[in-house]
């Protein structure tokens, strides 16, 4: 008697049984709907974090600039602080000082930061361990005056042509600045490609 009823009750209510063990089935959908979603957002994040600095967010901080090494890196002292750091400027590419427009682009940088209090925004390091940032003074951006006034180049990155390429066009298609001379015209890559840097002169 008591065979005949467990029996009854397992061939008469399977789908009870079976909703009372499982989840429904429409939840278990969704969530596999939903993971189908959630794992590219979880590879990004893991990507974003595995590049350099992660996906921390620029530091700002004010300086003073006490010497200019050439057009594209100076030293300045952070406020509060004595010691020197040497920085580059983020997306431009100057000439190399013993290059034919090295001097003139020195000298552009001098009259736009030398002995002045700039804003940094520090953007850590690149690739080669230099400690990279973009300057300003009085929300003048130093890296693109420094391209519009063709006394730089764009520095192309390596995802891209870098913030400042179509200010590079323009002083090309005007001739300014160093773009005005065929010698001075030759790209700091090509120049270090045949030349080499300045260390050795």
């Amino acid at each position: 008697m008591a065979r005949i009823e467990i029996d009854s009750l397992l061939n008469v209510a399977p789908s009870a049984t079976m909703s009372f063990l499982n989840p429904p089935l429409k939840t278990l959908m969704s969530l596999r709907h939903f993971s189908r979603y959630l794992r590219p957002v979880q590879c990004l994040v893991a990507l974003l974090w595995c590049l350099p600095g992660g996906v921390q967010a620029a530091e700002s901080w004010t300086g003073w600039v006490s010497w200019v090494m050439d057009g594209d890196t100076v030293l300045l002292v952070r406020e509060g602080q004595h010691e020197p750091v040497k920085l580059r400027i983020q997306g431009i590419d100057a000439p190399e000082s013993c290059q034919p427009g090295g001097s003139a682009s020195r000298d552009a940088l001098i009259g736009l930061a030398l002995r002045k209090s700039v804003q940094v925004e520090d953007q850590g390091q690149d690739s080669y361990g230099r400690q990279i940032g973009r300057l300003s003074v009085n929300g003048v951006d130093l890296g693109a005056e420094m391209v519009r006034s063709g006394m730089a180049w764009a520095y192309k990155f390596r995802t891209g042509k870098g913030p400042y390429a179509g200010l590079q066009r323009q002083a090309q298609q005007q001739k300014t600045g160093l773009f005005g001379d065929t010698e001075t015209a030759m790209s700091p890559p090509i120049f270090r490609k045949f030349h080499g840097t300045c260390h050795g002169f």
